[in-house]
């Protein structure tokens, strides 16, 4: 979604309108500045990561009552979302797999203690199958075939494109809505797959956000839109652009004193030392977070 110029997102976004943004950025077809809010640290580390993590098990208790201890589990992604809903499902006693295309990542995966698979080599197995990835048709057709009866897919991803939902609305399949958001899907030798929101977010559709996370995104995206509209002509050209990291920070200290959280400051001879300004940035922009599961 974008909006003024800002974009934004409930989950990693590898695909969809973040990528469209960079697209019409390299092609010369944008029409104003942007600004990048869903890759700043305030947004991603906390909103996509923190966030996901509780909301993940919030859907899926709300619609199918399951119990998370011993189901065997995979994540189709392990971005900040993934890592969410990998690091709560294993604090449940699941056993979780992870699907991924980036050996980086898929390294992260393995060291953090989940296997990676490919999903074709768990298809039959698992019990429940959540994509986060930002991509189109993560989960076919043709896998959904093969799950087991009682199985349940839902998305933590972009947008409804993650699940191919299309070719399950068919004349051969049979749909039953059993409650709100959820459906079961039923195949011609009585096989029932439980499909989570139409596949669309789970987090957006069947839990709650924390009012206090919606407080960190909502102030990054506003502080985002008030940085263009103030800047002077010239500044941000028709690009797209990274929240300044001062301003990460800002919002970040903006939300501390919840926590009763008291910041150590530099001295002086500490800040000359490390050659920063005592207010900050303290971290340069390359700078990478690292948020242990």
């Amino acid at each position: 979604m974008t909006s003024g110029g800002v974009s934004t997102s409930a989950s990693t976004w590898r695909g969809g309108s973040l990528t469209w943004l960079y697209q019409l950025s390299k092609a010369g077809k944008l029409c104003v500045p942007a600004m990048n809010v869903n890759d700043s640290v305030t947004k991603q580390k906390f909103d996509n990561l923190y966030c996901c993590r509780e909301s993940i098990l919030d859907g899926l208790k709300r619609t199918t009552d399951v119990m998370f201890g011993g189901k065997q589990v995979v994540v189709c992604g392990y971005g900040e979302v993934g890592k969410g809903c990998t690091a709560a499902l294993k604090a449940m006693g699941s056993i979780v797999y992870v699907t991924e295309i980036d050996p980086i990542c898929s390294l992260q995966a393995c060291m953090d203690g989940f296997r990676v698979v490919k999903l074709n080599e768990v298809i039959r197995q698992v019990d429940i199958i959540i994509t986060c990835t930002g991509n189109k048709n993560v989960v076919t057709r043709d896998q959904l075939d093969r799950m087991k009866n009682g199985s349940i897919v839902c998305n933590m991803g972009h947008s409804n494109t993650e699940i191919d939902v299309a070719s399950l609305r068919t004349p051969e399949l049979t749909w039953e809505r059993v409650r709100s958001q959820v459906d079961h899907v039923i195949w011609p030798d009585g096989k029932r797959v439980i499909l989570l929101a139409e596949g669309r977010l789970l987090n957006l559709s069947c839990s709650t956000v924390p009012t206090f996370v919606l407080s960190i995104t909502a102030t990054t995206q506003a502080l985002a839109l008030i940085e263009l509209y103030n800047a002077p002509e010239g500044r941000y050209k028709q690009d797209v652009y990274l929240l300044p990291k001062k301003m990460d920070e800002y919002v970040a200290s903006l939300h501390l004193s919840t926590f009763d959280a008291h910041l150590t400051e530099l001295s002086d001879e500490q800040a000359k030392y490390l050659g920063l300004n005592k207010n900050g940035p303290f971290k340069p922009n390359y700078y990478r977070y690292t948020f242990p599961c």
